[in-house]
């Protein structure tokens, strides 16, 4: 589906010519319209450069048209139905947020949601020039065993309780606002108080790959860091929450320091992962489930382990992997909850499942759908 005229505005609740004052003083967009099962959505950008849209993972950029000789460029993007989806415009080498839509991820991204996106509780509106509240309790991590140094935020949600390792912190502190989502979280009873580490990576793809020093680190330095910090923190009820890497190395966690890690809240874990696999022309091309397949496939006793695997639904790649990983650790004797967001690979699509599952793997009574 594809407006011409000035009717590819006036669809949209737009009204004036566009590139005039009238038309900027109203303009609000991302907007959509249905289209068959989908969406057409409208994005608009001011300026006297071309520019083109980004999405994170979901689609190849999307080339904006300039209406005349105005300074009006705008896109109809053809989108799925449940769609989250961050994005921004590339003019040049530069990046940047959309002024047009309010909701922001940090200083250079917006999101966008297709009007039956599931709605995402809890979580503020943040334009791309607010700046997030931080803990108020930073540590200084200096590690033995992953070397250098590394600022770690403590925030005791509703007062502390279980800690809950954020994996990606900095992308939960600058990105997306996860402090206020689970002081919400926990105000409303749909989580128990709780103490968030917000754990950064130097090398995601070093550190979450499958690898013992980032566990043995965080078992024998952080947590106990954790413990001297003055923070109510039960460190023997600790979830892990990933995404990404991060899901997969959560996962790791699991199979081999169970002592440890007992609790898992995955969201689109890179079970595609083998020591090889990052050198391969497709990553995702190689054994189903990659190394964790392999290694739930030896049955470990996962009788003590609670895991909420999620992906996004439109991740077509990632789903083979992920659900032979659901299966086989089902199999082994963890206690699993599935299931699927509105999102591709995206953390925008995964923040309602990161406190949902949160909250299931704590055995919240109101852990939501």
């Amino acid at each position: 589906m594809r407006l011409v005229g000035e009717d590819a505005f006036v669809a949209f609740g737009l009204s004036g010519a566009p590139g005039t004052d009238e038309f900027w003083a109203t303009a609000r967009t991302p907007a959509s319209i249905p289209d068959g099962d989908g969406w057409v959505t409208l994005f608009l950008r001011r300026g006297s450069k071309a520019a083109s849209i980004g999405f994170e993972s979901w689609s190849e950029p999307a080339p904006l048209r300039r209406w005349g000789d105005t300074d009006c460029w705008y896109a109809e993007v053809r989108m799925p139905a449940r769609l989250w989806v961050t994005y921004q415009f590339l003019v040049g080498d530069e990046a940047y947020a959309d002024p047009f839509n309010p909701v922001g991820a940090g200083g250079d991204r917006s999101i966008a949601a297709t009007p039956d996106a599931p709605a995402q509780p809890h979580w503020p509106v943040v334009g791309a020039a607010d700046v997030l509240p931080l803990p108020r309790t930073r540590l200084r991590w200096s590690s033995e065993r992953l070397g250098g140094r590394r600022t770690v935020r403590v925030h005791p949600a509703g007062g502390g309780g279980p800690v809950v390792l954020l994996l990606d912190g900095d992308d939960w502190l600058y990105l997306h606002p996860a402090m206020t989502a689970f002081d919400s979280a926990v105000a409303s009873g749909e989580l128990p108080p709780v103490t968030l580490v917000f754990l950064p990576a130097k090398d995601r793809a070093a550190e979450f790959a499958c690898r013992p020093e980032l566990w043995e680190a965080v078992r024998d330095e952080l947590l106990p860091l954790v413990a001297e910090s003055g923070v109510p923190a039960d460190r023997d009820r600790l979830v892990v929450a990933g995404q990404s890497l991060g899901g997969l190395s959560a996962m790791y966690a699991a199979l081999e320091y169970p002592e440890l890690v007992s609790r898992v809240a995955c969201q689109s874990g890179s079970f595609w992962w083998t020591p090889d696999s990052m050198d391969l022309a497709d990553p995702l091309g190689g054994p189903v489930g990659g190394a964790i397949a392999a290694r739930l496939r030896e049955r470990p006793d996962l009788s003590g382990l609670r895991i909420a695997f999620d992906v996004g639904e439109h991740e077509r790649g990632m789903l083979p992997h992920c659900e032979l990983v659901e299966t086989l650790a089902e199999q082994a004797g963890a206690t699993v909850r599935v299931s699927r967001s509105a999102s591709d690979h995206d953390r925008a699509g995964w923040r309602h499942a990161l406190l949902r599952d949160v909250a299931w793997a704590l055995g919240a009574p109101r852990a939501g759908r």
